[in-house]
């Protein structure tokens, strides 16, 4: 983090070289854009398929057809989750938090994408109906569902406490690809990857540019809602820290369960058709 007192003299230009405007490392003017309306559309007259209740402190895994919506619901309290997404065929292929958020910003809401890492880079789920989004960014900075946390993890709540904890969402979502794949937990663990946040109020610091959580928004009947791009098998933790108002890795937050719904549509939303794989020719030639 950036030292709040400065050890460096400053140089006779710094203003100057503050000043300078930024510009967009990645203009998305040319991205592909989702039509909203058509995926609103297909919502009329969809029938709920499945539905998985995730228990407090714990994940549970699912499955979501491709051209299918999918749901993540507030039903008893303010809760945080966090979400992992891999191709259902292929689990190499997962939700690359990082590209995703140099496309679409910190955090998440209507229309934005969720995408796959390299060197698959396609849409894997698109955000098609947020009841937080009225809450946009407060005066701290904060705002919802973030792609800048990665999740709460043993290897980190080790080092910073010296004690082994076993319900971080790390280790949640670890258990939960095991027992989907039916494979060890120690072989499946490096495909859970950095998550998006459900629900989770985050931000940086202004003054040193530290990672901070508070209250989350959050109340029963809210919901994150998103159409399924490619066939995904998806896994979600309902976070120890609660609504992450006061600190997560513990067992001293209020929790509560959520819900994961899956609709399938009467049709594909018009025009529509499952993106394919990244067209880069991976020649990396010089």
């Amino acid at each position: 983090m950036k030292r709040a007192a400065h050890e460096v003299t400053e140089p006779q230009d710094a203003e100057a070289r503050r000043r300078i405007a930024p510009v967009i490392c990645y203009p998305v003017e040319t991205l592909p854009r989702p039509d909203l309306a058509a995926y609103q559309a297909a919502r009329d007259g969809w029938e709920k398929v499945d539905e998985v209740v995730v228990p407090p402190r714990e994940a549970r895994s699912f499955h979501v057809p491709a051209g299918s919506f999918f749901r993540i619901v507030s039903i008893e309290g303010p809760q945080v989750g966090d979400l992992n997404l891999w191709s259902a065929d292929d689990v190499n292929e997962r939700f690359f938090s990082g590209k995703t958020r140099a496309l679409h910003g910190t955090h998440l809401s209507t229309g934005d994408q969720l995408w796959s890492c390299l060197p698959y880079l396609r849409p894997m789920a698109t955000i098609t109906h947020d009841t937080l989004d009225w809450y946009g960014f407060d005066e701290f900075g904060g705002s919802v569902h973030d792609v800048i946390g990665t999740r709460c993890d043993p290897y980190t709540h080790k080092l910073l406490s010296g004690h082994e904890y076993h319900h971080c969402c790390h280790s949640n979502l670890t258990r939960a690809l095991s027992e989907r794949l039916g494979k060890p937990k120690q072989e499946v663990e490096p495909a859970v990857h950095d998550v998006l946040n459900v629900f989770m109020c985050t931000g940086f610091t202004r003054d040193t540019g530290q990672y901070f959580m508070k209250a989350s928004p959050v109340r029963p009947g809210d919901y994150l809602e998103f159409f399924a791009e490619i066939d995904l098998l998806g896994a979600l933790s309902a976070c120890p820290g609660g609504d992450c108002s006061a600190e997560h890795s513990s067992d001293t937050a209020a929790c509560h369960p959520l819900l994961v719904e899956v609709y399938r549509p009467k049709a594909a939303p018009s025009g529509w058709s499952s993106p394919a794989r990244n067209g880069y020719s991976r020649k990396h030639e010089d």
